[in-house]
């Protein structure tokens, strides 16, 4: 719940923090100088200090929720992708045993010794060729 909250507060202030530097005369002007009455009329004579003390206030704030978000998201014990559930390999393994029946498991066997053998009287073809 407090994660989720803090997710929004940092959306919100990272849009509050890119209009207000926009906002703010530079060297090119800024998008102050495309609305250059409309502001000075909203904010009064001082609008460079308002603009100057709100990216100040912003940026903080900005700080703040993104060292909590990371210090809450490290708190968690589980990752976003991980499910409910962590299932061991061996307790899948294990499950697998008890399920496939005896015949099935003797078949496998017998058809991996097969594998192995062919690819032993291959490896001595390969040695008798070189």
């Amino acid at each position: 719940m407090l994660f989720t909250i803090l997710l929004i507060a940092q959306v919100v202030v990272c849009v509050l923090l890119v209009a207000i530097v926009l906002m703010q005369s530079g060297r090119g002007g800024g998008l102050t100088e495309t609305f250059a009455g409309g502001m000075e009329s909203m904010f009064g004579s001082k609008t460079n200090v308002i603009m100057v003390r709100t990216t100040a206030i912003l940026s903080i704030l900005f700080f703040t929720t993104c060292l909590s978000l990371a210090f809450l998201s490290t708190q968690k014990s589980k990752s976003l992708m991980a499910s409910e559930e962590t299932v061991a390999v061996g307790d899948v393994v294990d499950d697998i045993e008890e399920a496939v029946p005896s015949e099935v498991q003797e078949k496998v066997e017998e058809v991996a010794e097969q594998v192995q053998s062919e690819e032993e009287s291959d490896k001595i073809q390969e040695s008798g060729t070189e």
